[in-house]
C-alpha cells in the first residue's frame, strides 16, 4: 500500500497521467517510442515491427531519409512519420547537422524509447538519444558492415559500433552468430548483447509466404520446365554478385537450359556494383532483373532454389521468406547468413567468395530433385517452428514493453 502510494504521488508530481483500476496502477499516457534507420529503402523491414508496437500500446514515429518507401510503410502501419536527411556514407558536416537535428527532434518529443539500426542511423540516434536523454536506449544491431572493410575504414567502422553501443543500454541482435561475433570483437559487453528467441527483427508472414502455384514464368519469359536460380536483395558486391554470375555461367555449361532470375535492383551504395558488371548482367540473355519489388511472395514461385552469397549479413528476410515458400536456400558461412541455413537439412552453406564451391553447390541442388523437395519441406518446418511473424514480434513487443516498465521505476523514487 505505501509503495503504490508514493508511486502514485510520483506520477503527480511528474505529471504523468495514471488511473487506479480494481487496486491496479495503470499508465493513461502511451509509452512513446522512436525508430530510426538511415534511408527509406530499409523502411520495409519494418514492415509489421511498428504496426505491432503499435497495436501493444505504444505511440510509434519513425525517423529516416525521406523517400516514398518510409511514407508508404508508415502509412501501411499507420504511425507518425518525421523525414530527416541522413547519408549513408561518411560525410563530417552532414553527419553534424543529422545529429543536431535528431538531438534536437528528441528532445522535443521526449520519447520512452528509441530504438536506431543501420550503420549511420545507429551511430547518430544512439549519441543523439543519449544527449537527450532518452530513458531507454536500443541499437538494434542489423548486421556488421565493417566485415566487409578493410584498413582505415574497418578502424573507423568499428569504432562507431562501439560508440553506438556504448551510448545505448541495450544492443538487440539479429541472430546468434551476430551476437557471437560482437564479443568476438569487443564491441560491447556481453551482457548488454541481447538475443530475442532465434534471432530475426520480424519473422515470415507463414500465409503470405508459403507453397503455392507459380503464375510468373511466363511474364518474365522463364520456360515452365527450366531450372530457375533465385536470388532477392540488393544487387551488390556485399550481396556476392560478381561470385553469382560467374558461378551462373559455368553452371551453363552444364545445365544451358538454366535461367537466372535476380529480384532486386542495383543499389547505389558504397557497395554499388561497377558499370561493367550492370552491363554485364543487363546484357546477359539469360539473367532476369526485376527492379525493386514490393512484394517478393509470387516470385519465390517461380524459382527452384534461393542463392545469396552474402559476404555479411545480421539475418537475410530473404532466406526464411523463401523457406516459407517451400524452397531451399544455398547461403554462406558469413555472419548472419549462417543462421538461415541448417547444413544439408534446409539447404546449404559454403565459404564467401567461391565460385566455384557455389557452383557445385547449385548443380547439385539441380540434379537431385527429391532432396531439393526434401530441403524445402525441412525450411518450411524450420520457419513455422522458429520464425512466425506472429511468435516473433509477440517476444519483441514483450521485451520492448519490459524495457519501458523498467526505466520507470529506475527513475522512480518509490523504486530506489
Amino acid at each position: 500500500m505505501l509503495r503504490r502510494c508514493l508511486e502514485i504521488a510520483t506520477a503527480i508530481l511528474t505529471l504523468h497521467p495514471i488511473s487506479i483500476h480494481h487496486g491496479k496502477l495503470i499508465d493513461a499516457k502511451p509509452r512513446h517510442i522512436v525508430v530510426g534507420v538511415t534511408h527509406s529503402q530499409t523502411c520495409m523491414v519494418l514492415r509489421g515491427r511498428l504496426r505491432a508496437l503499435r497495436e501493444a500500446g505504444f505511440r510509434v514515429t519513425l525517423v529516416c531519409s525521406p523517400g516514398p518507401q518510409a511514407e508508404r510503410v508508415a502509412a501501411e502501419e499507420e504511425i507518425v512519420f518525421v523525414p530527416l536527411k541522413i547519408r549513408r556514407e561518411i560525410a563530417p558536416l552532414h553527419d553534424a547537422v543529422a545529429l543536431l537535428r535528431l538531438s534536437l527532434l528528441l528532445f522535443r518529443l521526449q520519447p520512452d524509447l528509441t530504438e536506431f539500426s543501420t550503420p549511420k542511423a545507429g551511430l547518430l540516434g544512439s549519441i543523439a538519444a543519449w544527449i537527450a536523454g532518452v530513458p531507454t536506449r536500443i541499437y538494434m544491431l542489423r548486421g556488421l558492415r565493417l566485415e566487409a572493410s578493410r584498413g582505415l575504414q574497418h578502424r573507423i567502422l568499428a569504432v562507431t559500433e562501439r560508440l553506438a553501443a556504448r551510448c545505448s543500454h541495450t544492443v538487440l541482435c539479429n541472430s546468434p552468430s551476430l551476437r557471437q561475433r560482437a564479443i568476438e570483437m569487443r564491441l560491447a559487453p556481453a551482457n548488454k548483447l541481447e538475443l530475442l528467441g532465434d534471432g530475426s527483427s520480424n519473422g515470415v508472414d507463414l500465409q503470405h509466404y508459403a507453397p503455392g502455384p507459380c503464375s510468373l514464368r511466363s511474364r518474365l519469359s522463364l520456360p515452365a520446365s527450366a531450372p530457375v536460380i533465385g536470388f532477392v536483395g540488393r544487387l551488390t558486391y556485399a550481396k556476392g554478385i560478381p561470385e553469382l554470375i560467374e558461378a551462373f555461367d559455368r553452371i551453363l555449361q552444364q545445365r544451358p537450359d538454366a535461367h537466372l532470375l535476380l529480384v532486386g535492383w542495383f543499389d547505389a551504395a558504397e557497395d554499388a556494383l561497377s558499370h561493367a558488371w550492370c552491363n554485364r548482367i543487363l546484357n546477359h540473355p539469360r539473367i532476369h532483373v526485376t527492379g525493386m519489388i514490393p512484394d517478393t511472395a509470387p516470385y519465390y514461385h517461380a524459382m527452384d532454389l534461393l542463392v545469396l552469397p552474402s559476404w555479411r549479413e545480421g539475418f537475410p528476410n530473404a532466406v526464411l521468406e523463401a523457406a516459407a515458400s517451400g524452397l531451399p536456400a544455398i547461403t554462406t558461412l558469413a555472419t548472419g547468413a549462417c543462421d538461415s541455413v541448417v547444413h544439408r537439412q534446409t539447404g546449404l552453406l559454403i565459404p564467401p567468395g567461391y565460385p566455384s564451391a557455389l557452383c557445385e553447390a547449385i548443380l547439385s541442388l539441380l540434379e537431385n530433385a527429391n532432396s531439393r523437395h526434401a530441403m524445402g519441406d525441412a525450411a518450411r518446418d524450420r520457419v513455422i517452428a522458429s520464425f512466425d511473424l506472429r511468435q516473433v514480434l509477440a517476444r519483441t513487443v514483450a521485451f520492448y514493453q519490459n524495457l519501458a516498465g523498467s526505466a520507470r521505476f529506475r527513475r522512480s523514487p518509490a523504486a530506489t
